[in-house]
């Protein structure tokens, strides 16, 4: 007689709960410390208007913060949706999916905001690894390491192709490559450095490690009905 099934449940699911209470608490906590700057982009951004919302810092992330329970919404809906096709693990792809659009669009749409100079001034590069990494500050290499990692964090856990650190990097690596191009074509008044490659795919990586536990796993062992009956002796 197994008694360990049933007692695992329960304190799955409390340590389930809690993680979720202090994700709450935190982002609760995050708000209510940046709630003055956010609160100086709001009357812009309930306007309507791109001028002072969309186009700087803090009217990107309020509008992020605002849409969490939109995001949440469709994470329910689709969800919901998966279930009722008998898809397993539906709250974790749709949670997955949405967290990997929610927690990147809006860092990308930072660094893709131009400079004074956007149009006029050269397009500028930087390849020589670690120069401009102590240009960057703290506070600049913790947005760096941000970019991707809602990237990083979530897509192991949809697309079982990608649960690996290696990949995980590349694919950092590779998107954060395709910003700094765009950065540089585009002529947005902005460096395009190596070193920003390297950081966003190390918070892309570090993110990855912190979603381990849940990645999507890619071969699973056959359940006892699926094997092949043995052939008879003789």
């Amino acid at each position: 007689m197994n008694d360990s099934a049933p007692l695992s449940a329960p304190p799955r699911r409390t340590r389930g709960t809690v993680l979720l209470v202090l994700a709450i608490l935190g982002l609760a906590g995050a708000a209510f410390v940046v709630r003055r700057p956010l609160m100086m982009s709001a009357p812009m951004c309930m306007a309507g208007r791109w001028h002072g919302c969309f186009d700087t810092f803090n009217g990107v992330v309020l509008m992020t913060v605002v849409t969490l329970p939109l995001a949440a919404l469709v994470v329910w809906a689709l969800a919901q949706r998966r279930r009722a096709a008998g898809v397993t693990s539906a709250w974790r792809m749709s949670l997955a999916e949405v967290g990997m659009v929610h927690g990147t669009v809006p860092f990308v749409w930072l660094t893709m905001m131009p400079g004074g100079g956007a149009g006029t001034v050269p397009a500028r590069v930087s390849l020589v690894p670690l120069r401009d990494l102590a240009m960057m500050g703290s506070l600049g290499i913790v947005g760096n390491l941000l970019i991707f990692a809602a990237l990083g964090f979530f897509a192991p856990m949809r697309f079982a192709v990608l649960a690996s650190l290696p990949r995980i990097l590349a694919l950092g690596a590779g998107c954060s490559v395709l910003v700094e191009t765009a950065q540089y074509v585009l002529r947005l008044d902005r460096v395009s450095s190596v070193d920003d490659v390297l950081v966003n795919a190390a918070g892309a990586v570090v993110a990855g490690l912190a979603s381990r536990r849940w990645w999507r796993i890619t071969a699973q062992a056959p359940s006892d009905r699926s094997r092949p009956a043995p052939a008879p002796a003789g």
